[in-house]
């Protein structure tokens, strides 16, 4: 049931105020979804906060924590001329070491945009003659549905669509946070749309291992002062609790359909991300019998050579070691219109979102 908007502003005031109450101590929460971040700021929830509680972004934005040795592989793949590349739009303009994929795009190469990798398999039958690669790029939320593909393609007999696959999953990311000792965390936000797939059971480490409190959480501003009202209800208490704040959507056992599919055709692998290196275990690899559509295994490329952008602090920030504003590109160099890294350029990113709704205004500390 929706709430009015009196209703709404009523229930933002109820929990703006239980959190101040419960505020006594410097306390350092992440949102681990960038979407998060952007609902922070859009809805100027680190404004409703008291001073006390800092808010952190994590590496929850796909685009962000994917490496430039994969936009470097993809941008070498749209060189071939027998062959087309359908990605989803925030990929475009991610910078790879030396080009973009708006750059090739113009340049000539068949790079399509594409709102579901569905639309692969269709470029594929009209294409006979072209390899067809879908880059893969996600988390828990969007691999079932590539999974989901890669059987249709099989069910079809397409020989000629192939992944570049950059799943990764959540729950590795956030163990090698907690692990850091450089890294503080009290509390995290976890992001609703993953669990709805996964489930508890991947995120229960962090409570179980780490004494951590944490509380999967919806997107919507309420749904955020009311996952940090319940954090903060946990530290005070000296609870360390999974919970769950987004009961509309995540189950226990999550989507177990969905989940299904993805451990059919995925399995867990080692995997470079931004910021972090490589994971084990924290990305998808194609099983042995779905080899036939793994781009690299059948459509083989010379070795790319690859780089990350000189003075970019992306990584950094992703790893919730430091804001945005304190990279030094960040608002100069780099912006959403010339970004030097991925975090300006994803509509999810924590430097775009700092940038278009922050600005280095707001003082959390």
């Amino acid at each position: 049931m929706r709430l009015t908007a009196e209703e709404t502003a009523r229930a933002a005031d109820f929990f703006t105020q239980a959190i101040a109450k419960l505020a006594k101590r410097p306390v350092r929460l992440m949102e681990v979804c960038g979407t998060h971040t952007v609902s922070i700021f859009r809805n100027g929830i680190r404004q409703l906060l008291p001073p006390t509680v800092e808010l952190v972004s994590g590496p929850g934005c796909p685009v962000c924590v994917t490496p430039n040795e994969y936009l470097d592989t993809a941008i070498a793949y749209s060189g071939r001329e027998d062959t087309i590349l359908a990605t989803f739009g925030d990929m475009l303009k991610v910078p790879g070491s030396q080009s973009t994929l708006m750059a090739e795009k113009t340049q000539g190469a068949d790079i399509r945009i594409v709102y579901s990798p569905l639309e692969s398999l269709t470029m594929a039958r009209e294409n006979p003659e072209k390899a067809v690669i879908f880059l893969a790029v996600g988390f828990e939320t969007t691999a079932p549905t590539a999974a989901a593909t890669i059987l249709q393609a099989e069910q079809q007999g397409l020989d000629n669509f192939f992944v570049l696959s950059a799943h990764k999953l959540v729950p590795p990311a956030l163990r090698t946070i907690l692990a850091a000792p450089d890294i503080r965390v009290d509390g995290f936000l976890l992001p609703g749309h993953t669990a709805a797939i996964s489930g508890f059971a991947p995120y229960q480490f962090v409570v179980s291992e780490y004494q951590v409190p944490a509380v999967i959480t919806g997107f919507e501003a309420l749904d955020i002062l009311q996952a940090i009202y319940m954090l903060l209800e946990q530290i005070a208490a000296g609870k360390a609790e999974l919970a769950n704040q987004y009961r509309r959507v995540v189950k226990p056992a999550g989507n177990e359909a969905a989940w299904n599919i993805l451990q059919q055709v995925y399995q867990p692998a080692a995997a470079i991300w931004r910021g972090f290196g490589e994971i084990a275990d924290s990305g998808l690899a194609l099983r042995p019998e779905y080899s036939a559509f793994d781009a690299k295994l059948r459509l083989p490329l010379a070795a790319v050579v690859t780089r990350e952008p000189a003075g970019c602090r992306c990584g950094e920030v992703l790893c919730g070691r430091i804001r945005p504003e304190d990279c030094p590109h960040f608002g100069c160099g780099c912006t959403p219109e010339h970004p030097v890294g991925a975090c300006m350029v994803s509509v999810e990113g924590a430097c775009a979102a700092w940038y278009k709704y922050g600005q280095g205004r707001w003082n959390y500390a």
